[in-house]
């Protein structure tokens, strides 16, 4: 009986010692810089930034035609994923769900991810879309209908909502915050609303800082800018500076009532990994559907805004018109 017991506290001891199973990882869309580097903080253990728990196994190329930074950059990334990673490549993402047990859907045209996801959430797969989360809101509202129905866990983000900059601006003790400026590149794509492409990251690091609750949008463009003003509940005010032509860069400002706060430092993809991998682990989406179809919404209603001469927009009516009730 002594030498059963010690045997079943050996046992105990070496099944503790063992390494926890990695999450097996499907890319969905090989034709943005992203899988490349995701697969790297992923899968090697010798990155600075190494982000343990997970690996990318897995592959669907997908890619768009009519978007020429799609389809011409996809046998380059494929090529180092599969040569340099391994990875393998399915035809279809049905089977490749069938050996993986997450998914990062990367691919760089919005506009296919509202079918892309379905094959995945019918395979119960928790799935990370990166931006943009789709190419109109009403398909953005679909994808987290359509995942709630299904109960799948899924969210959406920019890797800038966990940089530490943008993280010390937002947790700043710098009182009440009535207002805060974003401003970032605002590159446009024109299958997709124009701040969808590019101009989604500085829009994420506004609703960092503000939180949500913005009520009305109003916007003004040229071929240089696009400035779109935000009124938030509690007389709070977050305004949006996108940069489409001249030097770019990434800052935002909060104004409290007892401080003016600056963004002071950037980050890298390192973060929002990690949060991912935890949520692959948990089934807990760290940004809520909510306030991610509230962000998109802001950024389409500005277009809107701006078709309407600068008109305000409401936000929550939008929503609703788009099929969106919390």
């Amino acid at each position: 009986m002594l030498f059963l017991s010690r045997l079943f506290l050996i046992l105990i001891a070496s099944t503790a010692a063992l390494p926890a199973q990695k999450i097996r990882i499907g890319l969905i869309g090989l034709d943005t810089s992203h899988v490349i580097a995701f697969t790297s903080l992923l899968n090697e253990d010798n990155n600075p930034s190494h982000v343990p728990g997970a690996i990318v196994t897995a592959a669907y190329k997908g890619g768009s035609p009519d978007i020429p930074s799609s389809i011409n950059r996809i046998s380059g990334f494929t090529e180092t994923l599969t040569e340099k990673y391994g990875v393998r490549l399915y035809g279809n993402i049905a089977d490749m769900c069938n050996e993986v047990d997450a998914i990062l859907l990367t691919s760089l045209d919005g506009r296919t991810h509202l079918e892309q996801v379905k094959p995945v959430l019918a395979a119960g797969k928790p799935v990370f879309i990166d931006k943009p989360l789709a190419g109109s809101l009403k398909d953005a509202v679909k994808i987290f209908q359509l995942a709630k129905k299904s109960g799948v866990p899924c969210f959406s983000s920019s890797s800038l909502r966990w940089h530490k900059g943008v993280i010390e601006v937002a947790n700043a003790d710098a009182g009440e915050i009535r207002s805060a400026i974003s401003y970032g590149p605002a590159s446009s794509e024109p299958h997709h609303p124009s701040l969808f492409w590019y101009g989604i990251h500085a829009t994420e690091s506004l609703f960092t800082v503000m939180g949500p609750g913005c009520q009305s949008v109003t916007a003004t463009e040229n071929k240089n800018t696009i400035v779109v003003t935000g009124k938030w509940n509690n007389d709070r005010i977050g305004t949006l500076h996108g940069i489409r032509n001249g030097k770019t860069a990434f800052k935002v400002t909060a104004f409290g009532t007892k401080a003016i706060v600056e963004q002071k430092s950037g980050g890298n993809y390192a973060p929002m990994l990690r949060e991912i991998v935890k949520f692959f682990q948990t089934g807990k989406p760290p940004v809520s559907a909510d306030i991610t179809l509230e962000i998109y919404a802001f950024m389409e209603a500005a277009d809107e805004s701006i078709r309407r001469g600068g008109a305000p927009i409401s936000l929550p009516e939008y929503l609703r018109e788009n099929g969106w009730t919390r």
